[in-house]
């Protein structure tokens, strides 16, 4: 398998120590997505969402564990039941608004990604398509409110 970016997420952080965790700790963050010209047809229409789906490559993280301490807990938990970047395949997912599209460059809101951050697809964000009604949110049940208060340290990154 193979992946290549599509563009660069350019945003105000540039390292992961006191950065949001999650696009709603990142509400009003404004950044930039810029698409390579070959990909920039692929935009076309693209303006009539108001969120799109953004999945990208954690390129600042190196290898991964199967047990990690998630930002929001202090109990080790397996890396599949959290959203930490360290992974067998480091590819994140967010969440953000679109504000404008000026030709190539997408101009966004609410992202919650390290600068110069390889993007590797977008996606409409459709709530008739991607709300579910959701009935647990497993270990993160009592604590998923305190995302928006909560920063990110160097624990997930290169060492």
């Amino acid at each position: 398998m193979e992946c290549s970016p599509i563009g660069i997420i350019e945003t105000p952080f540039t390292d992961p120590s006191g950065m949001p965790i999650q696009p709603t700790g990142a509400k009003g963050v404004k950044g930039k997505i810029h698409i390579a010209k070959a990909y920039e047809q692929g935009l076309s229409d693209i303006e009539g969402f108001s969120h799109l789906i953004l999945l990208y490559h954690f390129h600042k993280s190196s290898g991964f564990d199967l047990m990690v301490t998630p930002f929001l807990d202090k109990t080790p938990r397996g890396v599949f039941s959290t959203r930490a970047p360290r992974r067998p395949n480091p590819i994140g997912l967010s969440i953000v608004r679109l504000i404008a599209r000026r030709q190539s460059i997408l101009e966004i809101e609410d992202i919650d990604v390290l600068n110069q951050t390889p993007l590797l697809d977008i996606k409409p964000y459709v709530p008739g398509f991607d709300i579910r009604e959701v009935t647990s949110s497993g270990w993160l049940e009592k604590t998923q409110k305190e995302v928006k208060d909560k920063k990110s340290d160097s624990r997930f990154t290169e060492t």
